[in-house]
């Protein structure tokens, strides 16, 4: 059972050291978007913004992050969507579904960042995220960017 159906947003430079409840913390300097879990057991989530990880939605109003928070590490197990800045429980998944899920997103990251087996002559480091293509990166980064030139 969620104890928050709800969530305000707010955007941060630094995450707070100590969350408030019912509070989503989105830093886009740091892509890091931060909140104590929905179901009210106090455990500080982290969801990484990164084309292979979560994507943020802002439209003005309201957060969208997606996709889902699974807290198949935490007792509670909770596992609920954000969407405009509402709390949706979802359904809860088994051991055998988190596995592949786990398996799905390394798999993501294989194929986004590649590896060294599968290149020529790539080092298997990650293809940059900078300016190599402005169509895959969201706004906010486009406007920091714009707000860091000289």
């Amino acid at each position: 059972m969620l104890r928050h159906r709800r969530l305000e947003h707010r955007f941060v430079t630094h995450v707070p050291d100590r969350l408030e409840p019912g509070v989503l913390y989105i830093s886009v300097e740091y892509c890091t978007v931060s909140h104590l879990c929905c179901c009210g057991c106090g455990e500080e989530i982290v969801t990484p913004l990164s084309p292979t990880d979560w994507k943020l939605t802002y439209n003005g109003e309201s957060v969208t992050l997606s996709p889902s928070i699974g807290n198949w590490s935490l007792n509670c197990r909770s596992h609920y969507f954000i969407e405009r800045s509402r709390i949706a429980e979802a359904l809860p998944w088994s051991d055998e579904e988190i596995a592949e899920g786990q398996r799905r997103n390394r798999e993501a990251k294989r194929r986004y960042y590649g590896t060294s087996e599968n290149s020529d002559g790539d080092s298997g480091k990650p293809k940059s995220l900078a300016r190599s293509n402005d169509s895959n990166v969201g706004i906010w980064t486009r406007m920091m960017r714009l707000l860091r030139r000289p």
